[in-house]
């Protein structure tokens, strides 16, 4: 079955890049308006460019998601623009790597600050509007190191796995009417990132994922589109890990 998105409004934060972009481009593609949220400029009009040049209906609003003040603001600008908010995808996030006995407060902050913190925000601020509309997906980029933990994560680990409670929490809240909130808890993804890893340290990450190959950002997205759908209408506070097996 063909997923159709057409009529619906989907924001996605940090959605300039990686994986976001490719979430943004998933859910263009399926019929949806897409509203890519970035902190920079240069990347976020870009990634709209790009999505307008084939023929996809998207926008771009500049935010820093750790500032509840600036995510209000822009929230309110895009309901004036677009009217409504079907979908919110909250992916934006950042990690600042490093053994917890060399890990700075600054390195603490910065991570929760916009992974969490920047959820928290979005969500907030879509909170009302959701309730009144009586429908909407919000789905929360997590990630299976929010599940497992490792070794010089620590910051990482800790917003990644209060992603997971906040939302199950919000699920609860929300459920009645009629939302569905869930998150996705990715796992080793090919990326920019992981292309300039060595060998050995790529070799080392599949021997831990039974699939024995590193997951695409397609992957993730296709998780999110299915999360987004009619299909999906009843499951909430659910936690879709997709990482070919790593966790199970």
């Amino acid at each position: 079955m063909e997923i159709n998105l057409k009529g619906k409004t989907a924001l996605i934060t940090g959605g300039g890049r990686g994986i976001g972009k490719t979430i943004a481009e998933t859910l263009a593609s399926a019929g949806a308006k897409v509203v890519i949220c970035e902190i920079d400029e240069n990347i976020g009009n870009d990634a709209v460019a790009d999505l307008k040049n084939k023929g996809m209906e998207a926008d771009f609003f500049k935010v820093d998601v750790s500032s509840f003040e600036d995510v209000s603001d822009v929230v309110s600008k895009i309901l004036d623009k677009h009217k409504v908010i079907d979908i919110l995808v909250n992916n934006a996030g950042i990690t600042r790597d490093q053994l917890l006995l060399k890990m700075t407060e600054s390195d603490w902050d910065a991570v929760i600050s916009v992974n969490l913190k920047g959820t928290f925000n979005f969500t907030k601020a879509l909170y009302r509007p959701f309730m009144k509309q009586k429908s909407g997906r919000i789905i929360n980029i997590a990630s299976i190191i929010g599940i497992i933990g490792n070794a010089g994560q620590a910051n990482y680990a800790a917003s990644k796995s209060a992603i997971i409670g906040f939302t199950k929490s919000v699920a609860r809240e929300l459920g009645l009417r009629g939302i569905c909130v869930n998150a996705i808890a990715p796992g080793f993804i090919k990326t920019a990132m992981t292309d300039v890893l060595k060998d050995d340290v790529k070799e080392a990450m599949l021997q831990q994922i039974p699939l024995k190959n590193l997951g695409s950002t397609e992957d993730v997205a296709n998780g999110v589109l299915f999360l987004a759908s009619d299909l999906s209408r009843y499951i909430t506070g659910h936690v879709l890990n997709i990482s070919g097996g790593m966790v199970m």
